[in-house]
């Protein structure tokens, strides 16, 4: 007899009936706002190489959807067909994924910084039709690179060039012509049904093994009101978008959601501290998102002297669990309540603290679960944990993932529509706050004990010398392994490894968990969106295998 699977069919009933799906397009959304707010900002896109930004209003970012739409089908790109973008967060971005939705087509959100080797198993895999590039950005030829992989893609038919000077620049194949192509009349469905795939997002790589993860429209509005609803965001809101479009905490959390609830969006394409501090004060930002290392360059840049962002009262902090001391940093230095979140690529934005409660809640735990969604910790034979007890992360609910293309072999759900996440959490409290505690890939096992990876981190953040850590496990032939702290130094600060074990005696951590290797990094390695890559330190650490500088044991 074979086991029951995961019904996709009986979960989409399931979360239209509870009103979780509502088969709608961002198309309705704006069509809503040019007709109630046509001269209100929609997009303001600050580039690094240019002084000022590019701004539309709702009707101006209309008009130039509908200009994209109709070139995109005057093109032949259809119904499911791929569109590729490898741009940075620029207007050009935001125009192509409202006219890929309009007529159907499928958005692939590429980082900037893939190469070559990443971006042929990508766009092979994804049979795109059409692939967009910038010519240049941060000094890399982009239109060069693009042209070179189109002979080895088949199904590449068009790539446009944004900066592009021939017939292939973004202006001249997609803004041109005459033509337009209207949204749906109120009412009527778009082209493409909200529950198949409308986005096609490629894992961020802390593992080093990418896989192509598929959104619908619904899925993704489902994590745009649950975050607006959790935030209390509306129209009167503005947004700065400087996590990477390529990125879902950018692109879902940021992008769409903005233009969803009819908020004023923001791009920043290079983040830098300053000028993202500065935008956010002149421009009246009152929400943002982004990893941690956003928080701590936000109060670098004021602390040395860019204005106080007055009106940012709400920042969405995603990727890692936020180090304690951090949060009692941004509050007393820049007077915001962070609210921690738990997400993944496949899960979207699953677990939250509220405003009201973020001072309370971030430093200690990663929020609770969003409307719709539900998680579980359980143990190695599936029972429950007890509060307090670590054990596997499991999630499912509205803004699950349809799956993994054209990895049939890869069934991300068990017969219940859990997936399991290969993060360890526990439950914090009786409300569901949880607390995650590191990757089930990232335990040290020391001699027999669980090195508390998470806890450890916090210390070293705390540490007055560090501005970064990351601690991650290395052989060893005794005691199997052993722990080293990567660490980025404040600048003029010094530390060895005899100092920071004596501020771990300091502060009473028991001997088996203190770092046994010190390396002083000039940065962590991290994927794009600030997540640190801690596979890729677990390699460096390799080499110290036997040979720590100091034995606690």
């Amino acid at each position: 007899m074979s086991a029951k699977r995961f019904d996709p069919v009986a979960h989409a009933k399931s979360m239209r009936d509870a009103g979780f799906w509502i088969d709608k397009n961002y198309d309705e959304f704006l069509r809503q706002w040019i007709q109630k707010l046509p001269g209100k900002l929609a997009l303001l896109a600050c580039r690094s190489d240019r002084p000022d930004g590019r701004r539309f209003t709702y009707s101006e970012l209309g008009e130039a959807v509908s200009l994209a739409a109709a070139s995109l089908k005057r093109l032949g790109i259809k119904r499911g067909d791929v569109i590729s973008i490898q741009l940075p967060n620029w207007w050009e971005f935001a125009v192509l994924a409202l006219a890929a939705f309009r007529i159907g087509a499928v958005v692939n959100p590429l980082m900037p910084i893939f190469r070559e080797h990443e971006l042929s198993y990508m766009l092979k895999l994804a049979e795109t039709k059409v692939f967009v590039v910038p010519k240049l950005f941060r000094g890399f030829d982009h239109e060069a690179m693009a042209k070179s992989l189109k002979p080895d893609l088949p199904n590449l038919a068009h790539v446009i060039v944004v900066d592009g000077a021939g017939l292939d620049s973004f202006d001249a194949t997609l803004l041109s012509s005459a033509e337009r192509l209207a949204p749906p009349p109120p009412g009527e469905p778009g082209a493409l049904p909200a529950d198949e795939m409308a986005v096609l997002m490629f894992t961020s790589g802390t593992t080093g093994s990418p896989k192509g993860v598929m959104h619908s429209l619904n899925t993704l509005m489902a994590c745009n009101i649950a975050l607006a609803g959790r935030f209390g965001l509306d129209q009167s809101d503005t947004m700065l978008v400087c996590s990477p479009l390529g990125h879902m905490t950018g692109f879902a959390a940021g992008m769409l959601l903005g233009f969803k609830i009819g908020a004023s969006v923001i791009f920043q394409d290079v983040w830098d501290p300053k000028r993202g501090v500065s935008i956010m004060a002149d421009e009246r930002v009152t929400y943002s998102a982004g990893a941690a290392t956003f928080l701590s360059d936000m109060c670098e840049a004021v602390a040395a002297g860019a204005p106080k962002p007055e009106r940012l009262r709400k920042f969405l902090c995603a990727g890692a669990p936020i180090p304690p001391s951090l949060i009692e940093r941004v509050y007393r230095d820049l007077d915001l309540s962070v609210c921690s979140l738990w997400g993944m690529t496949e899960s979207l934005s699953s677990t939250l603290t509220e405003p009201e409660r973020a001072l309370e809640k971030s430093s200690k735990t990663d929020g609770r679960p969003l409307g719709g969604v539900t998680v579980k910790v359980v143990r190695t034979d599936g029972k429950p944990t007890a509060v307090g007890e670590t054990g596997q992360l499991k999630v499912r609910g509205a803004q699950m993932c349809l799956g993994y293309y054209k990895r049939p072999d890869m069934e991300p759900f068990d017969a219940e529509g859990w997936f399991d996440t290969g993060d360890l959490a526990y439950v914090v409290d009786d409300d569901g706050y949880i607390r995650i505690n590191g990757r089930s890939k990232d335990i040290i096992i020391r001699g027999g004990e669980n090195v508390p990876v998470v806890e450890i981190e916090n210390l070293l953040y705390k540490h007055p010398a560090v501005l970064a850590a990351a601690l991650v496990g290395y052989p060893d032939s005794r005691l199997g392994e052993r722990a080293c702290a990567f660490v980025v130094l404040r600048q003029g600060q010094t530390l060895d490894l005899p100092l920071l074990q004596a501020y771990m005696a300091e502060h009473k951590v028991a001997k088996q968990y203190w770092p046994e290797k010190l390396e002083v990094v000039a940065d962590l390695p991290k994927t794009p969106a600030g997540k640190v890559q801690k596979y890729a330190l677990r390699e460096r650490a390799k080499a110290f295998g036997d040979v720590p500088q100091k034995a606690n044991a």
